[in-house]
C-alpha cells in the first residue's frame, strides 16, 4: 500500500491560562448559545438547513454585540456539527434528534478550520489572540487541516488535530484466519487461544476507591440551587480521575490486543456484537468493566486500515451449531453451561471456543448475511472450515473424526 494515505487524528495536550481558559470557556459559550437555539428551530417545526441556520447566524451576530465578539469560524462549525448530527438521527438506526447541550452538563469543544487557527512557535493561536502551548509528545506528519478544541471530565484541555499520513504496509500474515467471539469472562474468545482478550478488571479494581469518591461527593454536596463547595469539586474530579484511569487501561489493553490480531492473520471474522442491551441486565457491569464495544471497534479500525479481511458475523446461533459437524442443538444453551457438546458428531469444546470456530468457518463460507446465519448456517458442514478442522481434538464416536463425518454427510 505504499503511497496511499489516510485521514487520522493526532491528539495533544494543551497548558492554556488562565486568561486563554476563560476565553475559551466564552467562545463555548457563545456557541453552545447558537447550538440550543438550533435545537429550538428543529422542535418548532421550522426544519432548519445548513443555509438556513448560516443566515440565522448572521442575523444573530448582527444583533448582538456579544456574538460578534466570538469567532465566527468556531461558530459555523458549530452549526455545521448540528446539521451533521441531526443528519444522522434519520439515517443511522438508533440514533436521537440532537438535545440541547446544558452548560452543568456538557464539556467544552470548539472546532475550528485552517480559516480559524495557526501554529506558530509550538503555540496554537486561536481567533481573539489567544495562545495555548501545546504538549508536542510527537512530530505532526502533515499540516492539519482543522483542529478540536475540547476538554474532559477533569478539566484538561486538548488539541485534536486532522491530518493526513501515509499508510504504513501491513507485515504478511503467517496465519490464515481467526474467529473472536465476544463474552463476559473473558473480553474476546479466539480460535487460538494464545490471542485471548482476558478480562482483567480495571474498573473492579478501581470500584472501592471510586466508591469512597463518590460518598465523599455525596456528603459534600449541597441543595440545588446553591454553588458547591471546592471541597464537593474535589472530590468530584476524584471521582473522574478514577473512572478515566480504568477507561484509559481498557483501550491500552484493546489496542495491543487488537495490533497483535491484526498482524498475524488475513482474514478476522467478529463477532457482530451489541453490548448497549447488557446494560438492563445483571451483568450490566461486567460488561462495561470488559469494555466490548471498545476492543470490537479498535479490532475492526486497525484490520480496516492494515487491510485485512473483516468479516462481521451476526451472532444468532453461533453457540447453539457446532463447529465439528454444522448440527444445531435444539435447546439455547444457559450461561451456566461453559461446555459444548454435539450430540450428533460428539464433539466437546469450551463454548467460547466452539463459538469463535463458528464464526470463522461461517465467514470463510461467505455466509455473513443475517437471513444466512440464522437458516442457512448448519449447511457449512458441506466444506467447512480447514483452520476449525485443524483444531478439533481427535476423532468422535466410532473412531470416525469430525472431518469424516462431514464428508459423510
Amino acid at each position: 500500500m505504499a503511497g496511499v494515505s489516510e485521514t487520522v487524528r493526532y491528539t495533544y495536550r494543551l497548558r492554556p491560562g488562565r486568561i486563554a481558559e476563560a476565553a475559551l470557556l466564552d467562545e463555548w459559550g457563545r456557541c453552545r448559545w447558537l447550538w440550543n437555539e438550533a435545537v429550538h428551530q428543529q422542535r418548532s417545526g421550522r426544519k432548519p438547513t445548513l443555509g438556513k441556520l448560516s443566515k440565522l447566524l448572521t442575523e444573530a451576530r448582527g444583533r448582538n454585540a456579544w456574538l460578534r465578539d466570538g469567532s465566527q469560524v468556531a461558530q459555523q462549525q458549530t452549526l455545521r456539527a448540528y446539521g451533521a448530527a441531526l443528519d444522522h438521527s434519520f439515517k443511522v438506526k438508533g440514533r436521537g434528534r440532537p438535545k440541547t447541550k446544558r452548560k452543568k452538563d456538557a464539556l467544552p469543544s470548539l472546532e475550528y478550520t485552517t480559516r480559524g487557527f495557526r501554529l506558530k512557535d509550538g503555540r496554537l493561536c486561536l481567533p481573539g489572540k489567544v495562545t495555548v502551548p501545546v504538549v508536542w509528545s510527537r512530530e505532526l506528519p502533515s499540516e492539519p487541516t482543522s483542529v478540536r478544541v475540547h476538554q474532559d471530565s477533569l478539566g484538561h484541555w486538548y488539541a485534536s488535530f486532522v491530518v493526513r499520513r501515509e499508510v504504513a504496509a501491513a507485515p504478511d500474515a503467517d496465519l490464515p484466519g481467526i474467529g473472536v467471539d465476544w463474552g463476559v469472562k473473558t473480553t474476546a474468545g479466539t480460535t487460538n487461544p494464545a490471542f485471548d482478550l482476558p478480562h482483567f478488571g480495571h474498573r473492579r479494581r478501581c470500584a472501592a476507591e471510586l466508591a469512597k469518591a463518590q460518598r465523599t461527593m455525596a456528603r459534600r454536596r449541597r441543595p440545588k440551587g446553591r454553588p458547591q463547595s471546592k471541597g464537593y469539586q474535589q472530590a468530584k474530579r476524584q471521582a473522574a480521575r478514577i473512572a478515566k484511569k480504568a477507561a484509559r487501561q481498557n483501550t491500552h489493553d484493546a489496542r495491543v490486543w487488537a495490533k497483535n490480531v491484526v498482524e498475524h492473520h488475513h482474514l478476522i471474522a467478529v463477532e457482530d456484537f451489541k453490548p448497549k442491551f447488557l446494560a438492563k441486565t445483571t451483568m450490566a457491569r461486567k460488561a462495561a468493566d470488559n469494555a466490548i464495544g471498545a476492543a470490537k471497534r479498535e479490532l475492526i479500525d486497525r484490520g480496516t486500515r492494515a487491510g485485512r479481511k473483516v468479516v462481521l458475523v451476526p451472532p444468532a446461533y453461533t453457540t447453539m451449531t457446532c463447529s465439528g459437524c454444522g448440527e444445531r442443538t435444539n435447546l439455547r444453551l444457559g450461561l451456566g453451561v461453559r461446555t459444548f457438546e454435539c450430540s450428533a458428531c460428539g464433539y466437546t469444546a469450551g463454548r467460547d471456543l466452539n463459538a469463535a470456530r463458528t464464526i470463522l468457518a461461517t465467514a470463510e463460507r461467505d455466509r455473513a448475511s443475517a437471513d444466512d446465519v440464522r437458516h442457512q448456517i448448519a449447511s457449512f458442514r458441506d466444506g467447512g472450515s480447514d483452520a476449525v478442522r485443524a483444531g478439533n481434538p481427535g476423532p468422535g464416536p466410532g473412531g470416525k473424526s469430525p472431518g469424516s463425518i462431514r464428508g459423510d454427510r
